[in-house]
């Protein structure tokens, strides 16, 4: 339960409550050291943002998500949508092609309303969730990537998916 109860899916997927109750005392005095370089960790993820924006945007039915007027993103995860009707492909084809070069991606977080443990609960909403996770994918985008690890995964797509 420690790890949020997630099933075993290449999404996040859960079909019982779990918990995340996982910082100990220690990790509590790291994570205050980490604060330290917080800024340095945001400016590598918005680089990488950028690098993948620049290498990517340009293709067709390819989408990433804009930064809002009033504020500055963290860029904690690359995301992009993927249009299969203009791209020519879907985010699961473009997964699996980053998977067999084991590059790991991930689809955007499943709605919470299609959740196995939410299956009985009402739903009020637009779609935008299920389109954001049918057609989203997690780039790689730790803040310790190199343009090398980057490149690989724009390799990827311009080897014609």
């Amino acid at each position: 339960m420690a790890t949020q109860a997630r099933d075993t899916a290449p999404h996040y997927q859960q079909s019982h409550i779990g918990y995340n109750y996982r910082l100990s005392n220690v990790l509590a005095c790291i994570g205050r050291g980490q604060l330290c370089v917080l800024e340095d960790r945001v400016n590598a993820r918005r680089t990488n943002f950028d690098f993948y924006k620049k290498a990517l945007d340009g293709l067709p039915g390819i989408q990433f998500m804009p930064e809002v007027e009033f504020g500055r993103s963290n860029r904690w995860l690359t995301y992009l949508t993927i249009e299969p009707s203009k791209s020519g492909f879907s985010r699961e084809v473009v997964r699996l092609a980053l998977e067999a070069e084991n590059i790991e991606s991930r689809p955007v977080w499943k709605p919470l309303r299609l959740q196995p443990v939410f299956q009985d609960c009402p739903y009020y909403g637009s779609g935008v969730a299920e389109e954001l996770f049918d057609k989203g994918i997690c780039l790689p985008s730790g803040s310790s990537l190199t343009r090398e690890d980057m490149q690989r995964v724009v390799n990827v797509f311009s080897a014609g998916i």
